[in-house]
Order: C-alpha cells, then sequence, then structure tokens
C-alpha cells in the first residue's frame, strides 16, 4: 500500500493578548516545552519554540493531515490553560486572536531556527511589529494594519 509523504515547514507567530509582557524568563522554558509538546502530541514536528515576554514563534514540521489553524488553536488554547492553571500571572492569561503562518523550504531550516534561537538578539534591534512587518512582506502578504496584532511601540 502507497504512503504519504511530504515536506512542510512552518513558522508559526502569535502574540500576547494586549501584547502585554508577561512571558518572564522564570517559566518561560516550561512554556516553550508545553508548546513543544502539544505539537508532538498532534503528530506534528517541533523543531523550535522561543519567544519574546509578548510573543511566541514556534517552527514546525507539519503533516499534510494537520490543517494549520487547528493545531494553532490546540497551541493557544492548552498553553493558555498551562499558563493559568498555574498561576503564573495575576489574572487571566490569554493570547490574542490571529496568528501568522510561514513555509519554508528544507534547505532554510538551519537559518529559521537559528533565528528564532537567537530572538533575544533579533529584538535588540527590531521591534515585535518591524519583524512581523518584515515578515508580512517578506511572503508578499497583503494586509491591512487594522487587522494585525494589538500593538505596544
Amino acid at each position: 500500500m502507497p504512503g504519504t509523504f511530504s515536506q512542510i515547514y512552518i513558522q508559526i507567530v502569535f502574540a500576547v493578548k494586549g501584547r502585554e509582557n508577561l512571558i518572564v524568563q522564570s517559566w518561560k522554558d516550561d512554556l516553550h516545552k508545553y508548546i513543544s509538546g502539544i505539537i508532538k502530541g498532534k503528530e506534528q514536528k517541533s523543531i523550535i519554540v522561543n519567544g519574546m515576554p509578548d510573543h511566541i514563534h514556534a517552527f514546525v514540521g507539519l503533516r499534510p493531515s494537520m490543517p494549520i489553524s487547528d493545531l494553532v488553536r490546540d497551541i493557544k488554547n492548552n498553553s493558555s490553560n498551562f499558563i493559568n492553571e498555574h498561576k503564573f500571572v495575576k489574572g487571566k492569561f490569554a493570547w490574542q486572536e490571529g496568528y501568522g503562518a510561514f513555509s519554508y523550504s528544507h534547505s532554510h531550516i538551519t537559518n529559521v531556527y537559528d533565528y528564532i534561537l537567537n530572538q533575544e538578539e533579533h529584538h535588540k534591534k527590531k521591534t515585535f511589529r518591524e519583524e512581523y512587518h518584515e515578515l508580512l512582506k517578506k511572503f508578499e502578504i497583503e494586509f491591512n494594519e487594522k487587522y494585525l496584532f494589538e500593538w505596544i511601540d
């Protein structure tokens, strides 16, 4: 019986509701591991998860049977519950609606991995807004500013 073979690499970017800097160093690694576990639990390949206090980047090897929107929904729902159950923040934690999903070829894996790994260095030079606009322009995605994330400059 023939099998299905694919090579789909997606960088997913999403932000904390209100773009608050709520993801702190003391539990950031636990969150990243938890998100990676959600991805693996959905039988997808977690390549790297990292981010900043106000947003997350997840680089995923995606099977064609998994809709990106379903994976992102599950990541956001389950990780919000994880943060709230552990009371990592005062009040209720939530992610903003929406996300970015950007596809890459196999030859770009190392570059994207390094880019996500070095988010702290990267954001010394660029804001999240600048970074996100660059991604949208690089991938030639038309957008209306009012439908993007809530920005805090």
